[in-house]
C-alpha cells in the first residue's frame, strides 16, 4: 500500500478535508533541462514550499520539460498561489546553480512558462495518479493519460 493509501482526513478549525491535485510545470519555451541535479534542486524547493503552505508533496518526478507533482493540500490554499510559490522558489533556486546547461537553454530570469496544468484527482485512484507520475520516465507508455484499471 502506497503513502497517498493512508493519507487520513485532515482537518482545520472549521473544515475537514482530503483534497489533491496534479500539478503539472512546463519549463520555458519547453526546454529540456530537467537534468538529476536540477530534480534534486526542484524536489528539495517544492518539499519545502509545500511545507510552508501547510500542504504536502505525495509525488514528484520530471519528463525532460516537465515537473509532475502529486500536492495534498488545505481547502483555505488557493492553489494559484501555490503554484505561484512553486514556481518562483524553485526557479530561484535552480538559476542560483548557474549550471551551463540551464543557462545555455534559458535565457533571462525565467525557468518555468507561464502557463500550468492542475487536475484534481478526485476521478482516478490515488495510486493510478501516484504511478503514472512515478513512471513518467520509463518508456513504452502511452503519453497523456494515466494508466487505468481496467486497461
Amino acid at each position: 500500500m502506497s503513502q497517498l493509501a493512508t493519507v487520513d482526513w485532515r482537518t482545520g478549525r472549521h473544515v475537514v478535508h482530503k483534497l489533491h491535485a496534479h500539478i503539472v510545470l512546463v519549463t520555458k519555451y519547453r526546454r529540456e533541462v530537467m537534468t538529476p541535479g536540477v530534480s534534486q534542486i526542484l524536489r528539495q524547493a517544492f518539499s519545502e514550499v509545500c511545507e510552508r503552505h501547510g500542504a504536502t508533496l505525495g509525488e514528484y518526478e520530471v519528463d525532460h520539460a516537465h515537473a509532475h507533482l502529486l500536492i495534498i493540500y488545505s481547502p483555505k490554499f488557493a492553489l494559484s498561489r501555490l503554484v505561484m510559490s512553486l514556481k518562483t522558489i524553485s526557479s530561484r533556486r535552480v538559476r542560483r546553480q548557474q549550471w551551463e546547461e540551464v543557462t545555455t537553454a534559458l535565457w533571462g530570469k525565467h525557468f518555468w512558462s507561464p502557463s500550468y496544468a492542475v487536475v484534481s484527482c478526485g476521478g482516478a485512484p490515488l495510486e493510478t495518479v501516484a504511478d503514472y507520475i512515478k513512471n513518467q520516465q520509463k518508456p513504452n507508455l502511452k503519453a497523456g493519460r494515466p494508466k487505468t484499471l481496467s486497461g
